[in-house]
């Protein structure tokens, strides 16, 4: 089994996709740009979080497609269209965009405390940190 099979097993294991269509765009990204050169365990956190919904999976998927049209090697110009993205989106939206941001930098995510929050963004980010622990168990091994 490689490396992108056994994460979508280990996702489905911990019940982490929320439904078909989550696991089916999940699926799509990987299979389709999990053997770029610019693919990390960080994109990969970020494909998670993309696939929970049909504009994020869009989004997510023309920059992939313009990144793999480039012959890109790295994330920097989607970490740097993260950063643009989130200085533009409401409290909530951007949270998610810097959260995106933590994935690509591998590094740990500390939320802004002083933001109220919609509890289904709550439990998205919720969600996506948990398939990160997941996911980082997958590209240790």
């Amino acid at each position: 089994m490689n490396e992108k099979d056994r994460c979508i097993a280990a996702l489905e294991a911990a019940m982490l996709f929320e439904d078909s269509w989550h696991r089916t765009r999940f699926k799509e990204l990987l299979d389709c740009y999990g053997d770029c050169p610019f693919f990390t365990r960080g994109l990969c956190k970020c494909m998670y979080l993309s696939a929970w919904d049909e504009e994020h999976f869009g989004i997510m998927l023309e920059m992939l497609m313009s990144m793999s049209l480039g012959m890109e090697t790295d994330t920097g110009d989607m970490r740097v269209n993260g950063e643009i993205l989130a200085s533009e989106q409401p409290d909530a939206q951007s949270e998610v965009y810097r959260l995106s941001n933590a994935f690509l930098d591998d590094r740990p995510f500390e939320r802004n405390e002083e933001l109220s929050l919609p509890s289904d963004i709550l439990y998205i980010m919720g969600q996506a940190l948990k398939a990160a622990e997941v996911i980082d168990q997958v590209f240790d091994r």
